[in-house]
Parts: structure tokens; sequence; C-alpha cells
């Protein structure tokens, strides 16, 4: 795995929100990468975030959404070998060194596959649906098939994290939405992010981003991970937390807890891997 970054690109994904890394896992990394993905998806069910089974808001539907793209979320959390893949402490050191911060824990990871024919994913942010508010929030997203302008690659609208706000909107039909919110954003040019398999990138959780319809026959799989950085605290939206700890929070409560939020890396304490 080439986990070694330079700082020519840690400046680059600093002005831009987003960096491609190319030849990110080796043959051998890619195809357990796909094994591992593959099994975990099959073994979730129709069930898109983990704990959530029976619930009806996180089953998978027939709607526009679910058009998008195949989601399956906290893999890690009822996987073993996706625990194994998520919690590498090299992942950790790249997402905390790009964003400059001193630890780094998982928010939550995401299979993401968008289908045959699937419907194009609208621009948006990230950060603003989770329940922590950081300008240092990170994603990995790995291409586990090779991701083209034709099945959907990732659109990036390169410095908007340096003038976002927490506005947002959903992903919804109207895939330019989010210039609604940000009419000052209309005018600029976006940058497709086309990759080969075994590739990554990452990218700021308020730099604007979407994904083209996949106009193919086949699948276009990728794997990610949404990162926090470590001393966030909790903003009041319930996003991915399961209930009981939802209901022991306020707001301004630290986010620690290594169960549902893995600290993975630290450049001053020790990880969940240490």
């Amino acid at each position: 795995m080439n986990t070694n970054l330079s700082q020519s690109q840690i400046d680059s994904y600093q002005e831009n929100g987003f960096i491609v890394i190319d030849d990110f896992l080796t043959e051998g990394e890619l195809e357990h990468w796909r094994n591992v993905v593959d099994e975990a998806v099959a073994a979730r069910g129709k069930t898109k975030l983990a704990g959530r089974e029976g619930q009806e808001n996180w089953q998978e539907g027939d709607g526009y959404y679910d058009r998008v793209f195949v989601q399956r979320i906290n893999l890690w959390q009822d996987n073993a070998a996706m625990r194994e893949l998520m919690l590498d402490e090299r992942l950790g050191k790249m997402a905390a060194d790009l964003a400059g911060v001193d630890g780094i824990r998982i928010w939550h990871d995401q299979a993401l596959i968008k289908g045959a024919w699937g419907n194009p994913t609208g621009w948006h942010l990230d950060n603003p649906y989770w329940s922590f508010s950081s300008r240092q929030s990170i994603s990995m997203w790995v291409a586990l098939d090779d991701v083209t302008l034709e099945n959907g690659c990732l659109y990036f609208v390169p410095g908007t994290h340096k003038t976002a706000t927490y506005d947002n909107v959903n992903i919804g039909q109207n895939i330019g939405d989010l210039f609604r919110a940000y009419p000052d954003w209309a005018g600029l040019e976006a940058v497709p992010a086309p990759m080969k398999a075994g590739a990554c990138s990452f990218h700021n959780g308020l730099v604007a981003h979407g994904a083209g319809a996949n106009m193919t026959p086949g699948s276009r799989r990728a794997m990610t991970c949404a990162y926090m950085p470590d001393g966030s605290s909790f903003n009041g939206k319930s996003n991915v937390l399961p209930a009981d700890y939802l209901a022991s929070l306020k707001e301004g409560d630290l986010l620690d807890n290594d169960e549902q939020n893995p600290l993975i890396y630290s450049s001053s304490k020790p990880s969940i891997s240490s």
C-alpha cells in the first residue's frame, strides 16, 4: 500500500480540498479489498447501516436515492475482515497528515456501489450531515474498479472547502441544488477525478463534490471511509450514532467513544491498534 505523502501532495490537498493518489493498492491488495467488500456487502443484505436491521428508513428501497448507489455503512462493525482493513493505522496517518491534525477517528466507513445505469450523485458537502462540525474532516475513497467519465467518476470544485458554511442539500434529483445554497460557486469549473482500480482519493468534508451517472451496463465499486479529527464534539445531529449512545450525549460533549469511533492514529497518544 502506497501510504507515503510528499509535502507537495499535502499542500495540493490543503489548497484544493482533494487529492488523487495513483497506485495506492498493489494488485494483490486490490484483489483482497474487492473480496472483503463484496463479502461484507453481501452479508449485510438490504440493511444500509450496522445495527439497524428491520428499521424501515435504513432498508434499501427502489427510490431515486437507492438508484444512485448501493450504500452499506459501518461494515467494520460487523465484519472482521473489514475491521482489519479500516482500522489500519497507516490510513489514519495519511488522513491526519493531509488534514493537518494530531489524531484521527473513524466516523463511518461506507461501501458505495453505483450499479449499471445508476443515477448521478448530486452535488453536496459531507460534513454538514455528520454529528460533529470540523473544517478538517476528511474522507478516503478507494476505487475497486476503473472509475471513468462513463461509469460515474467523482467531480470536485477546487477550493470550495475554504468558503463553505454548513449549509447543505439532500442528494436528490436536482443535482445542482447545492449551487442555489452557494450561488458564488455556480460559475466555478468542476474537475473530474477518473481513477484506475487501486487508486484512491481524499477529500475535505466541506469541498463541493458529486459523481456522474453510470452510463454503462457494469457496476462501479468504491470503498470509502469518513474520518473525524480527534477532539471533535457532538453538534446535536444523530446521523449514524446508535440510539443508546445518542441518548447519553449533549451538545458539546467530546466524541471519544472508541467502540463507536475508534482512534486509529494519533501522534500523541495510543491508538486502537497500539
